[in-house]
């Protein structure tokens, strides 16, 4: 791919330090640098090559998702994040995000520009220790897949990976064709099995032993070919 084919895309708020970082890595990458603000989500769907930075100082979880839902059948995109705080809050991300790099807080401007240079190439950009614990979760994720968890049913691991999706009781209903008040049921059921109080933690609880959600715009085109293939 020719660099002019490539482009740099900075998710963040606008200031004064944002326009010296975006100055310094145009100069120092030969590519352009577009900067945009968190929710601009039209500025994903571009055909070039793109490196997509989410600053983690200004793009919270849920527009992070947001954007990985966007691009993440994307070839031609990588998501990545910086501005994280150690590898303990990139483990976190990673476990809900397909991320193909991440930066710290700590990083000189000359490694983000490195790494950048090493995700065009098509190389992931993450420490070896970073992705040791990756391979481990996602070891614990397949053997979950194979026994239940908590006692879950099947019904509730399936309800409990909407809940985390962000799907209403009502959406869910219509999703599993199953009413509100069953629905109900079963995320009552849910919170006693794994001890959450909320949707919030039971999204957390369901991120860190069944892997990262189902996009919700998978969830919007399955219920679509379902409605499809009741017509015909």
């Amino acid at each position: 791919m020719h660099k002019e084919r490539e482009r740099v895309l900075l998710v963040t708020d606008m200031n004064p330090q944002t326009s010296i970082f975006v100055e310094f890595i145009t100069q120092k990458l030969t590519r352009p640098v577009d900067a945009v603000a968190p929710c601009d989500y039209q500025a994903a769907g571009q055909e070039d090559a793109t490196v997509i930075l989410l600053d983690a100082d200004h793009v919270d979880q849920a527009t992070m998702q947001e954007w990985h839902n966007r691009v993440v059948d994307t070839t031609s995109t990588q998501l990545t994040a910086f501005n994280l705080q150690d590898e303990d809050h990139a483990a976190e991300l990673l476990t809900f995000l397909h991320l193909r790099g991440v930066f710290y807080r700590s990083d000189p401007l000359d490694r983000i520009c490195k790494g950048i240079d090493s995700l065009f190439a098509g190389h992931l950009w993450m420490s070896r220790a970073l992705m040791t614990r990756l391979i481990k979760f996602f070891r614990k994720q397949q053997l979950n897949a194979f026994r239940p968890s908590c006692g879950l049913t099947q019904r509730e691991m399936e309800i409990l990976c909407l809940v985390s999706s962000g799907s209403s009781n009502g959406e869910i209903a219509g999703q599993l064709f199953l009413s509100e008040y069953t629905v109900k049921s079963h995320i009552y059921n849910i919170f006693r099995k794994i001890d959450v109080h909320n949707r919030t933690q039971a999204a957390n609880w369901a991120r860190q032993h069944l892997g990262a959600p189902p996009p919700l715009a998978a969830l919007r085109n399955q219920k679509l070919e379902i409605r499809r293939l009741q017509r015909k």
